[in-house]
C-alpha cells in the first residue's frame, strides 16, 4: 500500500485551512441566524430560478444544508464555514502559481483568516460569501489562463461566472473590471480566440433560466436596485468608500499594498498586472456608481497572495526578519477588532467593548446603512431578538382555540419578521406567514378568508382598527440589542367592513408589479 507523503507547503495549507474551518464551527451558534438568513431559507422552500432582490444559488444551498444537515444554527452555517477554508486552499494555490513557497503562502492565508471582513462573511448564509468565492476563483483561473497563454481557460471563467451571477449579480462588476484591464495589456489578443466566445456562450447559457424569470416578472431586480440606491446606497459617499478600502483589511495593509504594487510595477508581477489593473478598475466602477465599500472585498485576497509572494521574494536575503514581523504585525492588529470579526462575546459586553472602542478609532464599525453611529454592529444587531418575536406570535397562536387556530392568519411587516416565525414557527404548526415584504409578496394568497390575524408590527395601523372589531395586544420583543426593539404582536378578531375585499384589492396591486 502506498504511503501519501505532503510537503511541508500542503501541511501548512491544510493546516491553514482547518483553523479558518474551526474558528467558525466554534462560533457559529453563539448567536441568532442573521435577519437575511431566514429570508434564504424561506426561499429555500421555495425553489425557482429567481426571487425579487437575489438570484437562486444562495436559497439552493440552503435547501441541500437542510436535506444534508437539517436547520440547526451549526448546519445553517455549515457551507458559509467550508467556502471560506476552501479559499485558504485556493489563495494558496495562487500563490504556488505566482512562483511563492511557504513565507509566501503563511503570509497570504494569515491575512485572509485574520480580515474581520472575511470572518463575518463566511459566518453568514448569505450569497455575499459566496460571491466573494467567485472573485478569488477567477483570479485563480485568471492566473492560469495568462501563465499559460492557452485560451481554453475562457471555458472555465465562463462557466464559472454564470454559475457566479446565478449566486449575486455583483460579479457583473468583476467581470466588466477585468475585461477593461485586459484592454490595457498584451493579454488582450487571448480575447481573439473561439473559446472567449464559447466561454460567454456557456455562461449566458447557465443565466439564461434566471434572465427569462426576471422578464417574466418585470425585472424585480431592477426595482431592488433602484430602492437599494435610493435608501442606502445615497449614503456612500466616495471618501469613505476610498477611506473603507484601507479599512476593511487594515491588519494586512502592508500585504495587499506590496501585493497591488507587485502587480503593477514589478518585473516578475508585472506578468500579471491584468491582476492589479483588475482591483483598480472595480475600485473605481463601484465608486463611481455609489456601491458599498465592501463590494470589493472579492477582489483582496488576490491582493493578498501576491503581497505574500513579493515579500517572501524581496526579503528573502536581505531584511528576513522582515516577514516574521510583518505577520506578528497583522496578528497585533487584529486582535483588538476580534469582538468586532467574530460573535465572541455577549451582547452586553459587546455593546460595552464597542463603547469603550469608540475612542480608538472603531466607531466606523458601527456605522449602519442608515449612516449613523449605533450601539452594535448592524449584523449583530441583526442576529438577535428574532427567537423572542416568533415565542410571542406561537404564545399568540396557542392561546387560541383549536378551531380558530384552523382559521388564524398571521401577518409580518418585513421579510425578518416572516422568515423568524415560519423558521421558529414550523414545529408547533404556525401558518406561513403572510408578507408583502421581499419574495413573500409572491407567495402571499389572493385572498384570506382568516377570522383571527395575528399581527406583528411596531406600530398598530389604521386599516387593522378599522378593519377588526377587537384589536388586543398579545406581546412585545423586548431587547434593547434588537435592530427591531418594542415590535408588538397583535390579536386582530371579528374582520369587519369586508376586510377580505380589501386584502385581495391590496395584494393584488403589489402583486401586479412583478406580472
Amino acid at each position: 500500500m502506498k504511503t501519501i507523503r505532503l510537503s511541508t507547503e500542503w501541511v501548512l495549507i491544510i493546516g491553514l485551512a482547518s483553523f479558518k474551518l474551526a474558528i467558525h464551527f466554534s462560533t457559529n451558534t453563539n448567536y441568532e441566524l442573521h435577519r437575511d438568513t431566514y429570508l434564504y431559507l424561506a426561499l429555500a422552500d421555495h425553489p425557482d430560478w429567481g426571487y425579487i432582490s437575489v438570484p437562486p444559488v444562495t436559497p439552493m444551498i440552503g435547501k441541500l444544508t437542510m436535506a444534508l444537515f437539517g436547520d440547526s444554527a451549526f448546519a445553517i452555517g455549515f457551507f458559509p464555514a467550508l467556502i471560506g477554508a476552501v479559499s485558504v486552499i485556493v489563495i494558496a494555490l495562487i500563490v504556488k502559481a505566482l512562483g511563492g513557497k511557504t513565507w509566501a503562502i503563511l503570509l497570504a492565508c494569515t491575512a485572509f483568516i485574520l480580515s474581520p471582513a472575511f470572518l463575518r462573511s463566511n459566518t453568514f448564509l448569505q450569497p455575499v460569501s459566496f460571491d466573494q468565492f467567485s472573485w478569488l476563483l477567477s483570479g485563480y483561473f485568471i492566473v492560469k489562463l495568462v501563465q499559460s497563454q492557452n485560451p481554453k481557460y475562457w471555458i472555465h471563467l465562463g462557466i464559472l461566472w454564470g454559475l457566479a451571477f446565478l449566486n449575486k449579480y455583483a460579479i457583473v462588476f468583476f467581470v466588466l473590471a477585468f475585461l477593461l484591464a485586459l484592454l490595457f495589456t498584451p493579454e488582450r489578443n487571448l480575447i481573439r480566440s473561439k473559446y472567449f466566445l464559447l466561454g460567454l456562450l456557456l455562461g449566458f447559457l447557465i443565466i439564461l433560466p434566471n434572465l427569462i424569470w426576471q422578464h417574466a416578472h418585470n425585472w424585480p431586480v431592477v426595482g431592488h436596485l433602484e430602492e437599494l440606491r435610493r435608501t442606502q446606497l445615497v449614503n456612500v459617499r466616495p471618501a469613505d468608500f476610498l477611506l473603507m478600502q484601507m479599512l476593511m483589511n487594515l491588519h494586512a495593509v502592508i500585504v495587499w499594498l506590496l501585493g497591488l504594487f507587485f502587480l503593477l510595477f514589478d518585473r516578475e508581477g508585472g506578468k500579471f498586472r491584468v491582476l492589479g489593473l483588475t482591483f483598480l478598475f472595480a475600485v473605481l466602477i463601484l465608486m463611481m456608481l455609489s456601491g458599498k465599500a465592501y463590494y470589493t472585498l472579492g477582489v483582496y485576497p488576490i491582493l493578498f497572495a501576491a503581497g505574500g509572494v513579493a515579500i517572501e521574494m524581496w526579503f528573502a536575503r536581505r531584511r528576513r526578519f522582515m516577514k516574521p514581523v510583518i505577520l506578528a504585525v497583522m496578528m497585533l492588529i487584529f486582535l483588538p477588532v476580534l469582538p468586532y470579526s467574530l460573535p465572541v462575546l455577549s451582547f452586553d459586553k459587546m455593546a460595552a467593548y464597542a463603547e469603550a472602542s469608540k475612542k480608538f478609532g472603531l466607531e466606523g464599525a458601527l456605522v449602519w446603512e442608515d449612516g449613523r453611529v449605533h450601539r452594535l454592529p448592524q449584523d449583530y444587531a441583526d442576529m438577535t431578538g428574532w427567537r423572542e418575536l416568533a415565542e410571542r406570535a406561537i404564545e399568540a397562536y396557542q392561546s387560541l382555540p383549536a378551531t380558530e387556530r384552523a382559521d388564524c392568519a398571521i401577518y409580518a411587516e418585513n421579510y425578518g419578521q416572516a422568515g423568524a416565525i415560519r423558521y421558529y414557527g414550523k414545529p408547533y404548526g404556525l401558518p406561513e406567514p403572510v408578507c408583502f415584504s421581499e419574495t413573500f409578496v409572491l407567495w402571499a394568497p389572493d385572498s384570506v378568508g382568516a377570522s383571527t390575524l395575528i399581527y406583528v408590527n411596531d406600530e398598530l395601523g389604521e386599516d387593522i382598527q378599522y378593519y377588526f372589531a377587537n384589536v388586543a395586544l398579545a406581546g412585545e420583543v423586548s431587547n434593547v440589542y434588537f435592530r427591531e426593539n418594542g415590535l408588538q404582536i397583535y390579536l386582530c378578531q371579528n374582520p369587519r367592513h369586508d376586510f377580505q375585499a380589501f386584502y385581495r384589492e391590496k395584494v393584488g396591486r403589489l402583486k401586479s408589479r412583478y406580472r
